[in-house]
């Protein structure tokens, strides 16, 4: 099967629609899959429902989507560096599922795996404990609490590698890697935007990451200029060349 799509918009032709539930990977602004984001954008779909990491900043990466009020509901386990995403959770204007960053990376895991759900002891007595199961199992003082959290399947998967070869069998770079792996495998399809497309068996099989039967449709998005969230310098020592 051809997975190799021209651009974004190709790529998503016939997947998008309203109250979809997409699962988008990245870290902040490293290793967002900007290319379809952008096309989503452009395809003007709303009400989306959108599980990620984060909402990006302001104007850049799913911030866009929030700036064009197209998404209804983030699910996020960070969400500090978007005075937008601020402004319209406050004002009752976007829904927010807050889950820790290991449940959601877990979450998006076990969905991919075919679990419906699993018990773990990560927000136990908090907030993001109440309306979900609690059970107990044995520990080493006897048993302890743990809730129920559930498998997440969504309709599309969008993520960012660094290399791919044409089958899809796909390298992340660093960081990079954290959520895009996982999200990958939550989805009913797989977009994935890569910097680098290269023959069938140029990749060695012990350093894929991600086995090509996961994902669907590929595009190049290269190239792309680096975003900096925060820019942070020093002063100059003094006596320092200039």
């Amino acid at each position: 099967m051809k997975k190799l799509y021209p651009d974004a918009a190709a790529a998503l032709d016939g997947l998008l629609h309203d109250g979809m539930l997409i699962c988008a990977g990245g870290f902040g602004l490293c290793g967002i899959p900007e290319r379809l984001i952008d096309a989503i954008q452009a395809s003007g779909v709303k009400d989306l429902v959108v599980a990620s990491n984060n909402a990006g900043i302001d104007g850049e990466g799913l911030g866009k989507l929030l700036r064009t009020r197209q998404i209804k509901k983030m699910i996020s386990s960070y969400v500090g560096e978007n005075k937008e995403f601020e402004r319209q959770y406050l004002s009752g204007e976007l829904e927010v599922e807050f889950c820790p960053q290991g449940t959601l990376a877990e979450r998006c895991r076990a969905g991919g795996a075919g679990i419906p759900g699993f018990y773990t002891k990560t927000g136990v007595g908090t907030l993001v404990a109440e309306g979900k199961e609690v059970k107990l199992f044995d520990g080493p003082n006897g048993p302890e609490e743990f809730i129920l959290e559930r498998g997440i399947n969504a309709d599309l998967s969008i993520i960012k590698g660094w290399k791919a070869d044409e089958s899809g069998n796909l390298i992340f770079r660093k960081t990079a890697r954290n959520f895009n792996q996982p999200m990958a495998t939550a989805g009913r399809v797989c977009i994935a935007e890569v910097e680098e497309i290269v023959p069938v068996g140029s990749l060695d099989p012990d350093a894929t990451h991600l086995p090509g039967i996961y994902v669907n449709r590929l595009i190049v998005g290269a190239p792309y200029d680096k975003k900096i969230e925060f820019l942070m310098t020093r002063p100059r020592p003094a006596g320092a060349a200039a």
